[in-house]
């Protein structure tokens, strides 16, 4: 299949079509394209436009478009449709999909549209997972999934299968649940094949089954399912009840919205926003981080005014004070990147003290084989030992603490339960400079005897 490729033609075909009430031609042109290629296209449009082919596909199809339109598109679509015809969306969807919508409707309409919806048990689920918290594994299962009982035979397994694989779009596992409800373990579909029909199923199911609590966090359900290569996890409520599954696209999407805000947080955004979003709320993401470099940047030049009489005497020690702050800014973030995405990954093994001893000897070989550089350019430059010899030194001390400062915050963050991605951006590079600047300024005069 030749992968689809949005293009300006495309597009201007489509607002002809929509313009003229083609409808023939434009379903004719749309229907046979996957749903997620039909939200690009509607993304690009304006909200009338886009309101039109929603109403003229069929739900089973516009039902997935509307799950990978943008936010604010999706809910102005959803204004201009009727209780009848949201409900009729929602009817198509599976729960975890149909709860996300609902939850952006308006109040006063939620209840009118959860009463239009057909499937009365459908209803029903979607109402059960509004309860849960979105930052949770409730807010994120979906009820869809085929379970059995221990007592049952093979036989009667097989026919209670057949009925529920209807209303579940794909079988990932086979749960097994005892009267109570309370997940017991997993079925194998190969033992079911070659299983007397007589058999009980508790004597052919495993026991093993990986699951999750529905008060875990997503962030924490995409470890295990990353570290177990799990396509979907059963989730079971306080009582030890299987109420619902997560799959791996949902999990995706968890692991691409945690890696969009840890960039931002790491570029110093301090809001999750868009390029298409307004210029104030674009401000207020930017500004606050922009403010700390601000006063970051006054903070090293009072530094700086305090050791005028260094800077006079001897003017190339100025020269290099950008270097030395760029390389304490680089290292400091290198150093916390590191840490972040082993902690992202839970791959931070020991102890703080271990973790930061093994940083500095790092930060001292690097440290060591950068200034030896610099020595010899400074010296071959100025043919000064004692001022080569100042800036090089203050340059392995530099990079030293700026690798502790970029190993022992992030980890310090984590310990306070505060997203570590936030040390990767302008706070780690803002308190190196500060810390680079004076420590500088501080040996060199030492040195230099001043």
């Amino acid at each position: 299949m030749t992968p689809f490729k949005l293009s300006e033609e495309l597009i201007i075909e489509i607002k002809e079509l929509i313009k003229n009430q083609s409808d023939t031609h434009l379903v004719s042109l749309l229907e046979e394209l996957h749903y997620a290629d039909i939200a690009e296209i509607i993304n690009e449009l304006k909200e009338d436009r886009a309101t039109y082919i929603i109403k003229l596909l069929d739900s089973d199809k516009t039902s997935d478009v509307l799950t990978e339109l943008d936010e604010d598109l999706r809910e102005a679509i959803l204004g201009n449709l009727s209780v009848k015809e949201i409900a009729e969306e929602l009817e198509e969807l599976d729960t975890d999909d149909a709860a996300d919508i609902v939850a952006e409707l308006p109040d006063e309409i939620v209840e009118e549209v959860i009463s239009e919806i057909e499937d009365k048990e459908h209803a029903k689920d979607i109402v059960e997972l509004l309860r849960y918290d979105e930052n949770s594994a409730g807010g994120l299962m979906a009820k869809e999934l085929v379970k059995v009982n221990e007592n049952w035979n093979v036989l009667t397994c097989v026919k209670e299968m057949r009925a529920q694989a209807e209303n579940v779009t794909r079988v990932h596992s086979i749960y097994v649940v005892d009267n109570d409800e309370k997940l017991k373990g997993r079925l194998s579909l190969k033992d079911l094949l070659t299983t007397s029909t007589k058999t009980h199923i508790k004597d052919v199911y495993i026991s093993k089954v990986d699951y999750v609590s529905v008060n875990e966090k997503p962030e924490e359900v995409a470890k295990i399912m990353s570290k177990y290569d799990l396509e979907a996890i059963p989730v079971i409520d306080e009582t030890g009840r299987l109420v619902g599954r997560i799959t791996i696209d949902d999990i995706v999407d968890v692991i691409r919205e945690e890696a969009e805000k840890d960039y931002q947080l790491a570029a110093g955004i301090s809001q999750d926003v868009e390029a298409d979003d307004s210029i104030w709320e674009l401000t207020r993401a930017r500004l606050p981080w922009l403010i700390l470099g601000l006063l970051g940047g006054l903070g090293a030049a009072g530094i700086m005014g305090s050791f005028e009489t260094i800077i006079q005497d001897y003017t190339i020690i100025l020269y290099f004070t950008p270097l030395i702050a760029a390389m304490a800014g680089n290292v400091g973030v290198q150093s916390s990147a590191i840490i972040v995405q082993g902690l992202a990954n839970d791959d931070i093994k020991g102890s703080i003290s271990d973790r930061l001893i093994k940083e500095m000897l790092l930060a001292i070989l690097n440290g060591v084989i950068l200034a030896i550089i610099l020595f010899v350019f400074t010296w071959l430059w100025k043919n000064d030992l004692q001022i080569s010899l100042a800036i090089s030194v203050s340059l392995v001390a530099v990079i030293v603490v700026a690798g502790i400062i970029g190993t022992f915050i992030p980890l310090f963050l984590e310990k306070r339960g505060i997203d570590p991605a936030i040390a990767t951006g302008p706070f780690i590079t803002t308190s190196n400079d500060i810390f680079g600047i004076l420590i500088y300024f501080w040996i060199a005069k030492l040195i230099l005897g001043i």
